[in-house]
């Protein structure tokens, strides 16, 4: 039985749509909820263009936060770290996606506006996941992580 990669099925296509996996592009793209729609790259990507990489056997779909020569420099919309990906990496480009049967482009001006106000967003983002982790390695420290977990509980219970 002969299985086809997705190099395969794009350069036989020239489109390739699947289901997405994993949580690295929340809250754009929901695990095992959203279609995307890659096409085969037809020049080299722009800043924000989602690409469609391999990391060794697995394949990456990710954001472009910078052109350099030769690479781009990738992250996922839920991620923190940066990646450097060479250009001979990305298999294809994201050009749409499908949500609760709606197709949506990626050229929407919706869509264009989420993209930049996630990635204006990151500083803050990525503080905000610093201070937390800061905040539980100290409750670990103090022992106070237990109580804390129980008030914050008791807290969103009575919110709901």
């Amino acid at each position: 039985m002969n299985v086809l990669t997705f190099e395969d099925i794009l350069s036989r296509d020239g489109t390739l749509v699947y289901r997405t996996r994993g949580v690295s592009m929340e809250p754009m793209l929901r695990q095992n909820r959203d279609l995307v729609v890659i096409r085969v790259p037809s020049s080299r990507l722009k800043k924000f263009d989602v690409a469609l990489y391999r990391r060794g056997r697995e394949y990456v779909l990710h954001r472009v936060i910078k052109v350099c020569d030769g690479h781009y420099l990738i992250r996922g919309d839920n991620t923190y770290a940066v990646e450097t990906v060479p250009d001979s990496a990305v298999i294809g480009v994201l050009t749409g996606f499908q949500r609760k049967g709606k197709e949506h482009d990626v050229g929407e001006r919706s869509y264009r506006l989420y993209v930049r106000l996630w990635h204006a967003l990151y500083p803050l983002r990525h503080a905000y996941v610093r201070f937390r982790r800061f905040a539980v390695r100290a409750a670990k420290k103090l022992g106070v992580l237990p109580y804390l977990k129980r008030v914050l509980k008791k807290g969103n219970a009575k919110g709901q």
